[in-house]
């Protein structure tokens, strides 16, 4: 791609997110919305390939889809109600309309199942944008809307955190793993949201952080699926100790990063009574560690093919930029330990 036609996206891509980030107005962060999703269509059919392609329909109708409800909830709840504002969500129809539409934006359970084959159709770098940087709009709309519709969020949150793990277990592509990693992990967001908004903006930080070293480490092997895993030794021997360690903390496995919002979240959800969701929660939080277990299995633990095909990729010096990935990496590893620190300048 023309690096003039990227960066003018790339633009874009900022600017809409920017403009829903400092909009009190429906109207005004709807727009934002449509410009973020416009920017990055091109990106993702730049490759002329029929499942890029297909994936990019797919997104369009889903975000159309999205944009058109959120636009009909915020017409509906000023005529019921006169207000314009988000922070203005009294009436419940609406609201309720607003939470589905963002719902169905981010890929929330049950309006889930457009994602992982929409992620699959992807490069892992556009992979890589669709699951953190899209996510960031949207959510900043939630946090500025506070919903009290306590039953709808747990529901929502539950449902995402059993099927963001259930649909993970029998999956061999990489990208698609990641797609049900990013619902279940969205889940425990959307649980936690309208007890705690902090603690949201702190599980949604790490998830952005664990899930971007997650891809950059893919992309950096070229790995798409479970078997190219076991032949990464070859291309970067460290990388491949510390990419388990990255998985768990994906899993929310103690010491590692993933623990804290997994813990503070688990222990709100108890003091505001009620045991049962965050039991739930818990368990379901152990379908997720299962396949990344099989991901560090699959790369640790089995023995690559002692080959030609196998032991080649050594040589074969990568062009990619590691300073992310190696940020990334460490922030992923090592921030349980400054949780206190963390919390303080959250709650600023």
């Amino acid at each position: 791609m023309n690096p003039y036609i990227l960066s003018t996206l790339l633009f874009g891509l900022g600017l809409g997110t920017t403009i829903t980030f400092a909009s009190s107005h429906w109207l005004l962060a709807w727009m934002g919305l449509e410009m973020n999703t416009l920017a990055i269509i091109p990106l993702m059919a730049q490759h002329h390939h029929p499942r890029a392609v297909e994936a990019t329909t797919k997104y369009f109708l889903t975000q159309a889809t999205a944009a058109a409800m959120l636009l009909f909830a915020s017409t509906t709840n000023a005529w019921l109600t006169g207000q314009w504002d988000i922070q203005q969500m009294t009436h419940p129809f609406p609201s309720t309309i607003i939470i589905l539409a963002l719902s169905l934006k981010i890929g929330l359970a049950p309006v889930h199942s457009w994602l992982p084959e929409v992620l699959q159709g992807f490069d892992l770098t556009t992979g890589l944008i669709l699951s953190t940087w899209q996510k960031l709009a949207p959510f900043a709309l939630l946090l500025q809307m506070q919903p009290t519709g306590a039953g709808l969020l747990i529901i929502l949150g539950l449902a995402s955190t059993l099927i963001g793990g259930w649909g993970g277990l029998n999956q061999t592509q990489l990208r698609k793993i990641l797609a049900y990693s990013s619902i279940a992990h969205l889940g425990w967001m959307i649980l936690i949201l309208q007890f705690s908004p902090t603690l949201t903006l702190l599980a949604l930080l790490t998830y952005l952080i664990m899930t971007s070293s997650t891809f950059l480490t893919f992309k950096l092997n070229k790995s798409t699926n479970i078997n190219s895993l076991a032949i990464s030794w070859t291309k970067s021997p460290a990388l491949t100790c510390l990419t388990p360690l990255i998985l768990l903390s994906l899993g929310g496995l103690p010491p590692l990063t993933g623990f804290m919002p997994k813990w503070l979240i688990l222990q709100e959800l108890t003091k505001q009574e009620l045991p049962c969701t965050a039991t739930l929660a818990a368990l379901t939080a152990l379908l997720s560690l299962y396949f990344y277990l099989r991901l560090s299995y699959a790369m640790t633990l089995t023995m690559a093919p002692n080959n030609l095909t196998g032991t080649t990729p050594w040589r074969i010096y990568h062009t990619q930029l590691t300073l992310p990935l190696a940020t990334s990496t460490m922030l992923t590893l090592l921030l349980l330990p400054l949780t206190p620190s963390v919390l303080a300048l959250l709650t600023l």
